[in-house]
């Protein structure tokens, strides 16, 4: 029995089909083994919400990934299939999203009656700050950050545009930016009322002190800064929320296993470990680390 060059094409071509189909199961595979040795090491329920920005196939056109509903639906189903008794851990990587999901997210959480604790690798802005808010703790490296929750109307602040009606006569606004007025006072203290809610959390002890909660509320929900300012651990940790500096490797292991999709020419490259057997120590992180629980 011979085979031609077209039949060895045909073959190579079927088994390079089946690579990306192995390549995926490898990496699923992978990532659930991890996220059960975390939760065997912690004995809690580990729940990832990723997000990054990923690219349409062929286009090459940026599509940026959010907080939404179908997310909410899934993290409910996760937090109401955890025990009462069993600590919760929510690994976070988040630009934010929709704020439906995002309070429905909350909300389970501070009604779970065990430890809640969030961890924050890089960045969780705006719902990805409001879910951190509803943590008993907030685990986060030393250059990671978080950012204000105040709402948005479409594509305005909704203080900036109450600051419009604030400094035109009412005369010279238009009946339009009267009603966006309107709607942003109403997102305003709807974000201030439920992020106080959030504060105000006993369960299973007090998370922030008393004569935090309306200086954390002030500075997050009215539009002090840009709604893509970084609040850094040491801002955060000044307002008095209950930060923890210093990440378990292993929080960076499952990082790597939900990679960025590549889309031609790498935008970021180096190698890893230096040539020989020179190797730099890691620095100490600040603060109060966590154990590894995955090292012995």
């Amino acid at each position: 029995m011979s085979f031609s060059f077209f039949d060895l094409f045909w073959v190579f071509l079927f088994f390079s089909s089946l690579q990306p189909v192995w390549q995926r199961r490898q990496m699923e595979f992978r990532r659930v083994k991890t996220i059960q040795e975390f939760e065997r090491g912690r004995n809690s329920r580990t729940i990832l919400l990723i997000h990054r920005q990923e690219s349409i196939s062929l286009l090459g056109i940026p599509l940026s990934r959010y907080i939404t509903i179908e997310d909410s639906e899934q993290v409910l189903r996760a937090i109401r299939l955890t025990p009462p008794n069993v600590p919760i851990d929510l690994i976070l990587h988040t630009p934010g999203g929709l704020v439906l999901a995002t309070e429905q997210i909350a909300r389970a959480l501070i009604r779970h009656p065990a430890k809640v604790t969030v961890f924050v690798p890089h960045y969780a802005m705006s719902g990805g700050t409001m879910l951190a808010l509803a943590a008993d703790e907030i685990v986060m490296d030393a250059n990671a950050v978080l950012g204000p929750v105040d709402p948005q109307l479409g594509n305005f602040p909704a203080a900036s545009i109450l600051k419009v009606v604030e400094d035109k006569p009412i005369g010279d606004v238009d009946d339009q930016t009267l009603i966006m007025a309107d709607l942003s006072r109403k997102a305003i203290a709807q974000v201030q009322r439920f992020v106080r809610t959030l504060l105000k959390d006993d369960i299973p002890k007090q998370k922030i002190s008393p004569e935090n909660i309306e200086k954390i509320v002030e500075t997050l929900t009215t539009g002090q800064v840009t709604h893509d300012y970084p609040i850094t651990v040491e801002e955060a940790t000044e307002l008095g929320l209950p930060i923890t500096v210093g990440l378990p490797r292993s929080i960076y292991d499952l990082m790597e296993l939900y990679p960025q999709p590549q889309g031609g020419r790498p935008s970021v490259q180096y190698i890893p470990m230096p040539y020989g057997d020179r190797r730099p120590r890691l620095p100490e992180p600040k603060g109060r680390p966590l154990p590894d629980p995955m090292e012995p």
